[in-house]
């Protein structure tokens, strides 16, 4: 009774810390957010959160696994009824993180923190790799884990590339866009026809509007918890 007791409390205040930190993090960004003041926002005192994360990268790498699962279910939200084609889904989850990180300089710092930063990108790569074995099963049949896995790190590499350079006059969004998936399918052999088909499909949406909503559904999850 006691153990479970305890298990609850420690629950409590990592929720309590993850909210804050997501909140701060957005709010003036990963590098200029303190341990301290994480602690002062969630009111939890700074001992019991060095007991429930050691560190800030280690409350980082907890976000960015709510981060990616909010992703890929949001994205099987928007698309049901319209397609169950793996490759577009995928298109459009990728689509819609490039616009997640060119919303707020402080949201690429995340991504590009959590692509570079150990414990954080060893999520993504897990999360991903296991999606990617999902989505070209059956275009790679006989692949292992550990093929799609070496797959995800160099699309990883890609995505990471194209996240972290800002659009501008002579880089929209659209070119970024097109570029990125044009490189990221033509790494997993997909036919050009193909390739365009999903160009066409992502232009349907408001990425925008979509990665507000994305984001505000986290802040909303994570406050529940608390």
């Amino acid at each position: 009774m006691l153990e479970k007791t305890i298990h609850s409390r420690s629950e409590r205040v990592k929720s309590k810390v993850l909210h804050a930190a997501a909140k701060l993090f957005l709010a003036k960004g990963y590098t200029n957010t303190t341990l301290r003041e994480l602690a002062a926002m969630s009111g939890v005192n700074y001992g019991s959160l060095a007991f429930a994360f050691k560190n800030k990268e280690a409350i980082l790498s907890e976000l960015v696994g709510f981060v990616l699962d909010g992703q890929f279910e949001f994205t099987e939200r928007l698309l049901e009824g319209k397609t169950d084609d793996k490759i577009l889904f995928y298109a459009t989850e990728t689509v819609l993180q490039l616009h997640m990180a060119e919303s707020s300089e402080h949201i690429r710092e995340l991504y590009s923190l959590s692509y570079s930063l150990e414990a954080s990108s060893d999520i993504i790569y897990t999360k991903i790799t296991k999606k990617l074995a999902e989505i070209f099963g059956e275009q790679y049949p006989n692949y292992t884990q550990g093929e799609f896995y070496e797959k995800e790190l160099a699309s990883a590499g890609i995505m990471r590339n194209y996240m972290t350079r800002p659009c501008g006059i002579y880089f929209t969004m659209d070119r970024k866009v097109r570029a990125f998936l044009e490189n990221t399918f033509l790494l997993y052999e997909i036919p050009r026809e193909k390739i365009e088909e999903a160009i066409k499909f992502v232009k349907e949406f408001d990425f925008e509007a979509l990665a507000k909503q994305v984001i505000d559904n986290m802040l909303a999850y994570l406050e529940s918890k608390t």
